[in-house]
């Protein structure tokens, strides 16, 4: 049962922004027909739902691994979670990493995904963190086609990209420390 209701989270999530970034002209006149405000709100419902699904799967599922992997990836890990965030809050943030890379957002879950599955070997972290990873791949080539050449931003300056950066890097160290109270394991060791 839990393995179904993260899929269905999983596809929800997946239609809902896919839906929206290859549909752009049915999204418009959706958008003509109800007004912003009401797609945003039954668009921020059905993400919610799909999040609420994927979690209830999530904690649903054994964790029990299929394998086990390298404790050395554990390390690798943490170390792309930083990229993983830096790059996440890039579309947010004026910086030169939306100068560099066309989708930074979508790079930094790339980014989480791919970390996540190097460090876990349970079924629920493959169709969680694989699931994401394969959106975030669709997304980018949705948004492409529809975009068509990317028209490069100017550069930002290395004070703005430092401060991004650092940010970036406060933001993991919180991540870290909270990882417990988000997904149940704990990163640190209190000993």
């Amino acid at each position: 049962m839990g393995a179904m209701l993260l899929i269905a989270g999983l596809l929800l999530w997946s239609g809902a922004h896919l839906g929206a970034a290859a549909r752009a002209p049915l999204r418009g006149r959706l958008i003509d027909r109800i007004g912003i405000g009401p797609y945003k709100g039954i668009f921020s419902l059905v993400i919610l739902l799909s999040i609420g699904l994927m979690v209830s799967g999530w904690q649903s599922m054994s964790p029990a691994p299929l394998y086990q992997p390298p404790h050395f990836l554990r390390h690798v890990t943490m170390l792309l979670m930083v990229f993983a965030v830096i790059l996440f809050i890039g579309a947010r943030f004026p910086s030169n990493i939306r100068h560099w890379l066309r989708h930074p957002q979508l790079t930094g879950v790339k980014t989480w995904a791919l970390a996540h599955l190097l460090s876990n070997g349970e079924p629920r972290s493959l169709l969680l963190f694989g699931g994401l990873l394969a959106w975030a791949v669709l997304s980018v080539i949705v948004i492409n086609r529809r975009e068509g050449a990317w028209k490069r931003p100017a550069p930002a300056g290395f004070g703005a990209t430092a401060l991004h950066v650092g940010v970036g890097i406060a933001l993991t160290a919180a991540l870290v420390f909270a990882h417990p109270w988000i997904a149940g394991v704990p990163l640190v060791s209190s000993r």
